[in-house]
């Protein structure tokens, strides 16, 4: 009876309340039930407000077949698999490879049907939009049948081609059933689905490109469209990212990651003009595309100059990653034409100089910084002081810092600390890879426990617990041997003074893996 008042209320409420509410707790007693409800097939009628539930228990149980079920009978506009199945913990260690099939192939299924009998229980078929975004890679979770982004790109691709090859078969069909002169028109002029647009982040290689492009190409207007929202590209030439840039939903896309594409300023000038045409573009990843500046020549001028004046043409960028980049002395020239400050930068072994830190210190970015990735320089010389300029700077917006690999030792750490306390927001600090000692980790977290919003410190082996000796003055050495066992002590002795100071809610790793990148939307 309750079930019952509930679903007339949410349908009173415009039949939408349990699609906007999210997914309820896992204990609550409306889960418990939906549990036993998708252990057995079929369905029983139910009503429109317990779907999203349903979903979200089919889903963690790791039930394909219920979800088909449900998604041919979805009864809102749209299927949001993140907001239904709640936090990203949940999708990242529940298998869901066969589960996200499942939907698409329901959606297919579903058009299929329309194209194939038009109008049939047509009002009854609500879906318009299946958001797939923000799902977990396989490689980062734990779950050993997820599905990598790769694979649901390919997933998704396929049944674009699919849908849009089974809609011309249908109208060929039709066009031979009216003969005559006006047979095409006639197949053509007959009612179409309106169809599914597919909300999807999609990664693509050389061996994706194909099928990607073509279903990008010949789906944008078929019963089912995909509408990028972030798009990774590794290991492409210029041209064949141009191809799948020209294909994009120009409204939709909100970031594009070029990574190992050794694309160098000849191929950024090929591609970066076709970026403009998306207004919501806000993120830029260009790690590892083979730029080195580091001698200046009449070439490299221009390269960089061109570099710049695109850059200036992306209004809405606030992340850029050019890590790897060898861009000693042009950081200025770099950002000199962009329009609004980033919010995110991503500098990583760039061989920057005292005058790349000392031009963003004193530029419209550093107050509005909320991530910074400065890994791989050595502040041991010139760049200390530089850094802690930037970092009074950033101190009252950034959130995240790392500085891994760069060769600090305990008087560099102890000459950064008070600028670091005054960073009140930080939330993340990465260190590992540095030659830092016991002693001075232990004065670290002393002197950050204070930090209300800090929740990660990625830290080095001390160098003091290395054996059979500290390792070689010039810097970390990754392949010194570590005694596990004195590791281990550390640790505990820095989860004892966290527990004793009330800080459960911070972790200390001297682990740089595992543990999910704070990413520049989640800022």
């Amino acid at each position: 009876m309750w079930i019952g008042n509930r679903s007339k209320a949410s349908v009173r409420a415009g039949g939408s309340r349990g699609l906007r509410a999210g997914a309820p707790p896992m204990d609550s007693l409306l889960f418990l039930c939906a549990r036993r409800v998708v252990a057995h097939r079929p369905l029983p009628v139910l009503p429109a407000d317990l779907h999203p539930v349903l979903f979200q228990a089919a889903f963690l149980d790791g039930r394909p077949l219920v979800l088909r079920d449900l998604v041919a009978a979805w009864p809102f506009p749209v299927l949001n698999f993140q907001r239904l199945v709640g936090r990203r913990e949940l999708l990242r260690d529940h298998p869901c490879k066969l589960c996200v099939q499942a939907v698409i192939l329901a959606v297919v299924a579903q058009l299929r049907r329309q194209l194939e009998e038009p109008g049939h229980d047509a009002r009854w078929v609500r879906l318009r939009v299946l958001d797939i975004t923000g799902l977990p890679d396989s490689a980062s979770g734990r779950a050993p049948d997820g599905m990598s982004v790769w694979s649901g790109t390919v997933a998704l691709a396929k049944a674009c081609a699919e849908v849009s090859k089974h809609r011309r078969e249908f109208q060929r069909r039709g066009s031979k059933r009216h003969k005559g002169r006006s047979g095409a028109a006639t197949a053509a002029a007959a009612p179409q689905p309106p169809g599914v647009d597919v909300h999807a982040d999609l990664f693509v290689n050389g061996t994706s490109y194909g099928i990607l492009r073509d279903a990008l190409q010949t789906g944008s207007a078929g019963p089912l469209r995909l509408k990028c929202r972030e798009l990774q590209a590794e290991e492409l030439s210029a041209s064949a990212i141009v191809a799948l840039l020209e294909s994009l939903d120009p409204s939709f896309l909100r970031r594009v990651d070029l990574r190992f594409n050794n694309l160098g300023l000849a191929g950024l000038s090929v591609i970066l003009p076709h970026l403009s045409r998306f207004p919501e573009l806000r993120s830029l990843k260009l790690q590892y595309s083979n730029v080195d500046v580091r001698r200046p020549t009449p070439e490299s001028a221009v390269g960089i100059r061109c570099l710049a004046g695109q850059l200036g043409m992306l209004p809405s960028l606030r992340e850029l990653n050019l890590g790897s980049s060898r861009l000693s002395g042009n950081l200025r020239q770099i950002l000199c034409d962009l329009q609004a400050p980033l919010e995110s930068l991503e500098l990583a072994f760039c061989s920057l100089v005292p005058a790349d830190l000392a031009f963003l210190s004193q530029s419209f970015h550093a107050p509005a910084l909320k991530r910074l990735d400065l890994s791989g320089h050595d502040f041991s010389q010139g760049l200390l002081e530089p850094l802690r300029l930037l970092l009074e700077e950033t101190s009252a917006s950034l959130l995240h810092l790392d500085l891994m690999e760069c060769r600090m030792a305990d008087s560099h750490l102890d000459a950064l600390l008070p600028t670091l306390r005054r960073c009140s927001r930080l939330r993340f600090l990465g260190l590992y890879g540095n030659s830092l000692s016991t002693a001075a980790l232990k004065d670290l977290l002393q002197k950050t426990l204070e930090l209300p919003d800090l929740r990660l410190v990625v830290y080095p082996f001390p160098v003091d617990r290395y054996t059979p000796e500290p390792p070689p003055a010039s810097g970390w050495d990754p392949g010194r041997a570590v005694d596990e066992e004195l590791v281990a002590l550390v640790d505990a002795e820095f989860g004892r003074a966290l527990e004793g100071s009330g800080r459960s809610d911070l972790v200390w790793s001297s682990n740089p893996y595992g543990h999910g990148e704070l990413d520049f939307f989640s800022l």
